[in-house]
Parts: C-alpha cells; sequence; structure tokens
C-alpha cells in the first residue's frame, strides 16, 4: 500500500510562561532549555510523524501567551485543524485561564461543518511541586474536560518526559483521514 502525506496545523495556545515553546522544542529537536524568551506573536516548528500507511507533517503554531487579548488570533488560528491548550500545574492562575482560551478557540476557529476543533490539553511542569488550588481539582480532570470540550488531558513535562508530549502530537487529530477525503473534516 502506498504511503500517504498528511499536513496538518495545530495551535500551541496558554497563559505566558507554562512551558509551550520549551514542549515544542522538546518533541520537535528533543531539546530543552531553560532559557526561553518570551514569543512576541507566533512561531512555528515542524513535526513529522510516521504513523502506519501514513507520514503526518504537523505544523505547530507556538501563539505568544498574551495574544488571546489581541485581535491576531483570528488569523493565526486560521485553518487550524487542532490545539494543544497548555497550562503550568505550578501556577494555578494558568488552569483558570484555560476556559478563556478555549473560549476564545472555539469563537475563533471551526472545521468544516462548522464543528468546534479538537483540542487537547495539557498540564504542563508535572516534574515540579503542583499548586495546591490545583491539586484539589486534578481528580476530576476528565469531568473537567468533558464540561470544557476537550478531547483529553495529559500530564507531562518539557524538562524530563519530553516523550511524552511528543507521543500525544497527533491527538487533536484523530486517525488520518481516508484515501480522498478532505483533511477538513477530521
Amino acid at each position: 500500500m502506498q504511503k500517504r502525506e498528511h499536513r496538518f496545523k495545530v495551535l500551541v495556545i496558554g497563559d505566558l510562561g507554562v512551558g509551550k515553546t520549551s514542549i515544542i522544542k522538546r518533541c520537535v529537536h528533543q531539546h530543552f532549555s531553560s532559557n526561553y524568551r518570551a514569543t512576541i506573536g507566533v512561531d512555528f516548528a515542524l513535526k513529522v510523524l510516521h504513523l502506519e500507511q501514513d507520514t503526518i507533517r504537523l505544523q505547530l503554531w507556538d501563539i505568544a501567551g498574551q495574544e488571546r487579548f489581541g485581535n491576531m488570533t483570528r488569523v493565526y488560528y486560521r485553518d487550524a485543524l487542532g490545539a494543544f491548550v497548555v497550562f503550568d500545574v505550578t501556577r494555578s492562575g494558568t488552569f483558570e485561564a484555560v476556559r478563556k482560551w478555549k473560549e476564545d478557540l472555539d469563537e475563533k476557529v471551526r472545521v468544516s461543518g462548522g464543528k468546534r476543533i479538537a483540542a487537547v490539553l495539557l498540564a504542563n511542569k508535572c516534574d515540579q511541586e503542583k499548586d495546591e488550588a490545583f491539586a484539589k481539582h486534578s481528580g476530576r480532570m476528565e469531568e473537567f474536560c468533558r464540561e470544557q470540550g476537550f478531547v483529553g488531558w495529559f500530564e507531562t513535562s518539557a524538562k524530563i518526559f519530553g516523550g511524552n508530549a511528543s507521543k500525544h502530537m497527533h491527538e487533536p487529530l484523530g486517525p488520518p483521514p481516508p484515501v480522498g477525503q478532505s483533511q477538513g473534516h477530521l
């Protein structure tokens, strides 16, 4: 059977300093550095996944944490088929902001047929001590994800568990479409 290639745009969004860039760098380049500067606007990275009969090219759009408050997110979000919403388990305020990021996403981008794009919640910095407020809610994450419309959630750490985030990079997309089916129908 002939290999098929697919290209998907996946957003990586969340508050400033939650580790979006670190997750992307770890997943794409297998590299971690604690010396990242804040992303200004948007940055891009390409992650290639080889899944059975398919080659998946994920265009990872690293959206700056303060962008939700600007007018550019609609432009950045356009044509996305999936998203990771990232928060920092050591800062409960970043978890509280997840709802607003998801609302912004749902308001500004849809796939064909008007469906919301699939979004996965990433709880980052799990190598560090969890904020007390988040620790109280961690047992109800499945329920929270259902209520907010996330397809699931994962704990990760760009610092020590780089492979954990990397292995879930295709989660917002689901399986590749059958031959001849448009990418927009995921």
